[in-house]
């Protein structure tokens, strides 16, 4: 059979599959449920300096395309998320990303504090929520100035590699991605979600989520995510861990060839269940026997966009 192992940043994952924050809760059963369905690498929920509540319901609605959610970034807070993670690693061999959140540089440092005292294996700036506009005005991740001053104080502060989580509305990814890397950032993650965006009950003529707007997940935010991890990959040498409406081997082989090392999948265990791992995993190893790949090493890239 072929081999699904990849190393990602020093650590040897099973497979190049990745459960990204937010999508199983904050409890360690939900991590641990989610390893032994096929995840090769679980990322917490982004967790802030204090609990959040996140915003009132409703706030997912699906679509034909997909899933419209505006969580709020609801969480447990740091202390007590990083509980969770800790004995999660108790239970699992499986490698884990710690996920923060915050509005500045000197809070993320704060945070990035508390997960070096943890028993996670890498830290994810979460810069790209769009979730949380009302509260906070225009991600971070729109800032290459901002990015920049943030992923510079954590890596002075980090004992663990650094992923800096990307916003795709953004006008110029590729810059902001490239400050990232200069100020340190071991890996991107990309593309969270997609929007805001908006659904209307027309019975009850207003909109469905309470909150008005939230994130597009799924399927129809697959072709802007290939798009951006290709030109990022094409532009800079750094690991991407790329996501945004994979839901089949097909999807994950795609990400893949467009320059992502590892893969997420989120929207997609609401669509084809937890077992959705396990599943994509076996549609990898069917397309690599078809194609005589070994390993996913073999898998080609697409030629870089030459500059």
């Amino acid at each position: 059979m072929p081999e699904l192992k990849v190393d990602f940043l020093g650590k040897e994952l099973n497979n190049p599959l990745v459960l990204p924050a937010g999508v199983m809760g904050m409890s360690y059963s939900g991590m641990e449920f989610s390893s032994k369905n096929g995840a090769g690498l679980i990322t917490s929920k982004s967790l802030t300096l204090q609990a959040r509540s996140g915003h009132k319901g409703p706030v997912v609605a699906e679509f034909e395309g997909g899933i419209l959610n505006c969580m709020g970034l609801c969480n447990p807070g740091i202390i007590n998320g990083l509980q969770e993670v800790d004995e999660f690693k108790k239970r699992s061999g499986n490698s884990v990303i710690v996920s923060v959140f915050a509005t500045n540089s000197a809070d993320f440092v704060i945070l990035t504090r508390y997960v070096n005292k943890s028993h996670a294996d890498f830290l994810e700036l979460n810069l790209s929520c769009p979730n949380v506009f009302d509260e906070f005005g225009i991600p971070l991740a729109a800032s290459g100035e901002e990015v920049y001053k943030i992923v510079k104080a954590v890596k002075k502060e980090s004992k663990l590699p650094v992923i800096a989580k990307l916003s795709p509305n953004v006008y110029d990814i590729v810059a902001i991605a490239k400050a990232a890397k200069t100020a340190g950032a071991d890996a991107l993650c990309l593309i969270n979600t997609v929007g805001p965006g908006m659904l209307i009950d027309t019975k009850m003529v207003k909109s469905v989520l309470f909150n008005k707007f939230g994130g597009l997940s799924g399927p129809c935010i697959k072709p802007i995510a290939l798009k951006l991890i290709y030109q990022i990959y094409s532009a800079i040498d750094i690991p991407i861990l790329g996501m945004g409406g994979v839901t089949t081997g097909e999807d994950a082989i795609q990400m893949l060839m467009a320059g992502a090392n590892i893969v997420g999948v989120g929207t997609a265990v609401y669509k084809r269940g937890i077992e959705v791992f396990d599943k994509i995993n076996i549609e990898i190893k069917e397309y690599m026997n078809q194609m005589g790949y070994a390993n996913l090493q073999q898998i080609p890239k697409l030629k870089k966009i030459e500059n």
